[in-house]
């Protein structure tokens, strides 16, 4: 089924964490960029630092809209964040209200990570028992090898993490506070300073026996590592933590690399058969922007 995902500003699809073009072999957004061309949106992919803070981050973002708006002739964007990709669209949105017309978080740590809280204490010393916290570095040097391409533990991505901490953000929080709920697990307000504010998330879904790729191999060991919102996570982030503005949903059966690897989602049912999960619900989105006008 044809989706039409006119929207009437431009749409930012802005990384997160080790983004850049390239996630663990596949080229970032690039089937979700591809659909979402072809239902009629004008799609750009903002390039900003694999590992720094959401205020840089954010800098990196806000110069990148106002060359889009010089190269559209249009006055405003819509910002499609995913993980601390959200951050630096809530920053944008918070600084330039009047450049951006949406923000939307997909498996946004809008209120920290509780992985990034345990990796903290993995990489502070004597902060866990010697063989957890050795685990748990080595898991995510791993990781984070898998999605760089790097042989080795970047010093930037731990560095990084004391931004994506609960403390971390809870400072980022406490100086853009746009479209935050002010009770847990609830919604935000949907509309701050002119600007639309949404969220979606997802949670680790069963398997039933098929075949992991890396990736989603790391989400679910991850997953282990939740206290507040065990069983309610995508592995990186927690459920109700990435909850902002209006929120969709925030249970999808995706895992946090599953939200923009439409490979890894092959398992996820949606309502359309013709496409994989994620893409439609990035199209369904779009739709939504375009019905409100954006």
């Amino acid at each position: 089924m044809q989706r039409n995902a006119t929207t009437q500003f431009p749409i930012l699809l802005v990384h997160g964490l080790f983004g850049f073009d390239r996630i663990g072999g596949f080229e970032l957004f690039h089937d979700i960029k591809q659909a979402l061309r072809k239902g009629g949106a004008r799609v750009f992919i903002p390039y900003l630092s694999a590992t720094h803070s959401n205020e840089a981050r954010g800098e990196q973002l806000l110069a990148q809209i106002d060359r889009v708006l010089a190269g559209t002739g249009t006055a405003r964007v819509n910002l499609i964040g995913h993980s601390q990709g959200a951050l630096a669209a809530r920053y944008a949105a918070a600084l330039a209200p009047e450049r951006v017309a949406s923000v939307t978080s997909i498996s946004g740590p809008n209120h920290g990570s509780e992985l990034a809280d345990f990796l903290a204490k993995a990489f502070t010393p004597g902060r866990l028992p010697g063989h957890v916290a050795r685990n748990v570095a080595t898991q995510f040097a791993n990781f984070i090898s898998l999605l760089s391409g790097q042989p080795a533990l970047p010093s930037a991505a731990v560095a990084a993490l004391a931004t994506l901490t609960t403390e971390g953000v809870g400072a980022f929080n406490d100086k853009y506070p746009q479209g935050l709920p002010k009770n847990w697990g609830g919604s935000g307000p949907g509309r701050v300073n002119g600007v639309r504010y949404y969220s979606w998330s997802g949670t680790v879904r069963e398997t039933n026996g098929e075949a992991l790729e890396p990736l989603q191999v790391f989400c679910r060991a991850f997953s282990e590592y939740f206290i507040t919102e065990a069983g309610q996570n995508d592995g990186l982030v927690g459920r109700f933590s990435s909850h902002l503005g209006k929120v969709i949903r925030s249970d999808y059966p995706m895992d946090h690399m599953e939200a923009i690897n439409p490979g890894g989602g092959r398992a996820c049912k949606g309502t359309d058969p013709t496409m994989p999960y994620p893409i439609e619900l990035y199209l369904r989105h779009a739709e939504r922007l375009r019905k409100a006008g954006l």
